[in-house]
């Protein structure tokens, strides 16, 4: 059946138009379907740009139709023929090559297929674990296909405007040294340095920064790195990044240049044409107003202080929190409207979910409002809340008191209510940068100051003077890129002066010893002459997600492993041979 003498193709499947009407041509690629419609035999026929209708008649070709007649799903087939304009009343709008088809002259067997373990073309039902065991045949379909050329053209995009821009590819080591950057590092044993180890990149961090030491002033990375921590939709393993590090620069000079990078690949990419500039706030603006530093601003439902409206209240939980120096906030619900009870009960249990003791819920009604703790409150609160909350008639107002922080339980909430309750948003991809972030946050476990980013992130020039004094009062030279309500990527300016290093050193708890254990060689070099410098590195397989509309990076990635980390196309972790551990110097567990 399988015919070794075939022709090569003079065009992509998917690249015929109307435009090609009259020409002879040779296409190589899959069975999509066959059909067999009394004597004319019909095959989608299959490439990486898309499908093409060819048309078996055994009145042009007998031989041809002989050959359609013996073919199956997935056969690789090579078919020469004349491309026809379809009849009117077949053509098919919803295809890119739907006004044309081919007239097959001859087709030839390449290879032969065994039955797929599931449609190709059929996602619905088919259990992700058998997808991910045959990811070669899942990558035949059009969404995932579609979803990795996304891919590759996002990354020559970027490719394409940082090196208009100046900037060197430079590739970092992937063996190295084990640094504490917060997650769980993937280690490397060496065979000719017994009993030591290298640490797979969590990210080019370290050496991006020597780069700019060694004068190299503009570079950037499609990094891979690894991270040995628990998976989600939009985390695995390893994962790739869009990493970059500029010298002799502020944070508008890259919040700027990426507000161009992003413009030119959703046009080029997606033919969507950005607002610029990309709106900012800072980290204390989101945090008051989605209770989030990933706010999702395509919704309203934003976070209001209404103590204010309870401040002589009675009601016993407004109390205890506002004597107690906490607050009363609160959002009212986009697109939930004179809700059943159930809807609402929904509610109380989702932000006990989130950590909540309660929650209080109000429905405007008239010039009252439907709570269980209406009864609770004096006409004067229901008025003060109803007009600082601009509630109308049927509308929902969901608060929570206390005396700890309360806007994460919040903002969990409202992502839910988004996902819920919320109409459709008007904007497909709405961007956001957070700025302003603090330096450090406080460990209450450990009892120890931390870095909000990392340990060589720069103290804004004006907070330098309490640096020791008020450290969670200070604010650094950082910013996040958020999409749709997903961190994209993050950075600051890097801290140059070894003298600022060696007091956030301290600050953090490291002594001098402690950091050059951790971070000799990056200490040593910021004392030979490094220039101000700072950066940013992107997720690029959530960017991709985003992108592509789906929903998860296990959908954008060629191999992904699953949730336990299994690679179950090859197999991947296993167990290796006992004369490799002796070479290692490792026992067997």
């Amino acid at each position: 059946m399988e015919n070794k003498e075939w022709s090569k193709r003079t065009h992509l499947c998917g690249t015929l138009r109307v435009e090609d009407v009259g020409r002879e041509v040779v296409l190589n690629g899959w069975v999509q379907r066959r059909r067999d419609h009394g004597g004319v035999i019909f095959i989608d026929l299959r490439d990486v740009s898309g499908l093409v209708q060819v048309v078996c008649n055994p009145e042009l070709s007998a031989e041809a139709h002989a050959a359609a007649g013996e073919v199956r799903g997935e056969y690789v087939l090579s078919c020469r023929g004349e491309v026809r304009a379809r009849p009117q009343e077949s053509a098919n709008p919803n295809l890119a090559t739907g006004e044309i088809e081919v007239m097959a002259e001859s087709l030839a067997v390449i290879t032969t297929s065994l039955t797929p373990p599931f449609e190709i073309e059929e996602e619905s039902g088919v259990d992700e674990a058998l997808r991910l065991r045959y990811r070669y045949l899942d990558m035949r379909r059009t969404d995932l296909r579609d979803s990795l050329v996304m891919r590759s053209r996002v990354t020559g995009e970027v490719r394409s405007f940082l090196a208009s821009r100046g900037f060197l590819e430079i590739e970092t080591p992937i063996l190295t040294k084990s640094t504490p950057e917060g997650a769980r590092d993937f280690v490397v044993p060496s065979r000719l340095q017994p009993g030591k180890f290298y640490a797979l990149p969590q990210s080019p961090q370290l050496f991006k920064q020597l780069l700019m030491v060694a004068g190299l002033d503009r570079y950037y990375q499609i990094a891979r790195c690894f991270r040995d921590e628990d998976m989600r939709a939009d985390r695995q393993l390893e994962f790739t990044q869009i990493d970059l590090e500029m010298s002799f620069v502020e944070p508008d000079d890259i919040i700027s240049l990426m507000d161009d990078m992003f413009a030119r690949i959703f046009r080029e990419a997606l033919g969507v044409e950005l607002s610029l500039p990309i709106p900012r706030m800072t980290w204390h603006e989101a945090m008051d107003r989605y209770g989030t530093d990933r706010p999702d601003t395509r919704f309203g439902m934003e976070i209001r202080d209404l103590s204010d409206a309870f401040a002589r209240s009675e009601f016993k939980v407004f109390r205890t929190a506002l004597d107690g120096g906490g607050s009363v906030r609160g959002f009212k619900i986009d697109g939930l409207t004179s809700p059943p009870r159930r809807d609402l009960d929904n509610l109380v249990e989702e932000a006990q979910r989130l950590g909540a003791s309660g929650l209080v819920w109000m429905v405007r009604d008239g010039d009252g409002l439907k709570s269980p703790v209406a009864k609770f409150l004096s006409q004067e609160e229901i008025s003060a809340v109803a007009g600082a909350s601009g509630l109308t008639e049927g509308e929902v107002l969901v608060l929570a008191a206390g005396v700890a922080e309360i806007n994460p339980v919040l903002a969990g909430l409202r992502e839910y209510c988004a996902r819920r309750f919320a109409p459709p948003p008007r904007e497909r991809f709405s961007f956001v940068w957070v700025i302003d972030f603090p330096l450090f946050d406080w460990n209450e476990e450990e009892k120890r100051y931390k870095s909000n980013h990392h340990p060589f992130t720069a103290p804004s020039r004006h907070c330098m003077d309490y640096l020791e004094e008020r450290p969670l009062e200070v604010i650094s030279d950082s910013y996040d890129m958020v999409l749709n309500g997903i961190e994209l990527g993050g950075g600051s300016i890097r801290i140059h002066d070894a003298e600022v290093q060696d007091r956030v050193f301290r600050i953090l708890g490291l002594s001098q010893q402690e950091a050059e254990e951790k971070f000799g060689f990056l200490v040593e070099a910021l004392r030979y002459g490094p220039p101000p410098h700072g950066g940013i590195a992107y997720g690029l397989d959530r960017l991709v997600m985003l992108m592509a509309g789906r929903d998860s990076i296990r959908d954008v990635i060629a191999f992904p492993k699953t949730q336990s980390g299994a690679d179950l196309l090859s197999g991947a972790p296993d167990a290796i041979y006992p004369e490799q551990l002796r070479e290692l110097r490792l026992r067997p567990t």
